[in-house]
């Protein structure tokens, strides 16, 4: 069986996926990429379509009949993969169309796709940690703020920690969006094993 292949439909379908990215076109076109509201909604909506799909299968019971048929890393690369990729889409898909029916954001979309995937990945991976729907929902969103403050109010020289910047820069960085790209890239490589060694530990006593 082809474990990515059907993650990802689950992943992309379904009043899950579309109802966050209703929301996050409605906030882009009445608010603004630059609003606040984007910034809560960004951590929060793309965390909503697939990170908590392990832990649903786990809990049901669903994944003693499923693993088998799929193999253990198979198992966990889909489900890690999807999420992420899910969260991405989630950000780039409504900006592409808020730019399409007149829109005047102009942005990186690589590095809007990867700011959300990064963040669905968080989401799943703090799911499996604490084994909650509520930390993945929320956990994210309370790592993204604490690292808004602290970059708002006690270390304005680390710029490179301050999640708008991952998507949207106003400094110049090494590399330049390269940079971006290499760092939020190997955020997801580090979240990805973190995620891999969780479930692992868990699917072995399934």
């Amino acid at each position: 069986m082809n474990s990515f292949e059907t993650d990802m439909k689950r992943a992309l379908s379904g009043i899950s996926f579309f109802v966050p990215l209703f929301l996050e076109y409605l906030i882009l076109r009445y608010m603004g990429m630059e609003s606040e509201m984007f910034q809560i909604s960004l951590p929060v909506l793309v965390s909503i379509p697939y990170s908590t799909a392990w832990l649903n299968e786990y809990q049901s019971g669903y994944i003693k009949a499923y693993l088998p048929r799929c193999g253990k890393t198979s198992y966990i690369l889909g489900k890690f993969l999807s999420c992420g990729i899910s969260g991405g889409t989630l950000l780039v898909l409504p900006a592409l169309l808020y730019q399409w029916t007149g829109g005047d954001t102009a942005v990186d979309l690589s590095l809007l796709f990867l700011s959300g995937m990064f963040w669905a990945a968080l989401a799943a991976t703090l799911a499996a940690a604490a084994n909650s729907r509520y930390v993945a929902y929320g956990g994210s969103f309370v790592l993204f703020y604490v690292l808004v403050i602290l970059y708002q109010r006690y270390f304005k020289s680390l710029y490179c920690l301050y999640p708008p910047e991952w998507y949207a820069p106003e400094h110049t960085w090494v590399l330049e969006h390269t940079g971006i790209i290499l760092m939020m890239t190997g955020f997801i490589v580090v979240t990805g094993i973190i995620y891999y060694c969780l479930l692992r530990r868990c699917i072995e006593r399934v």
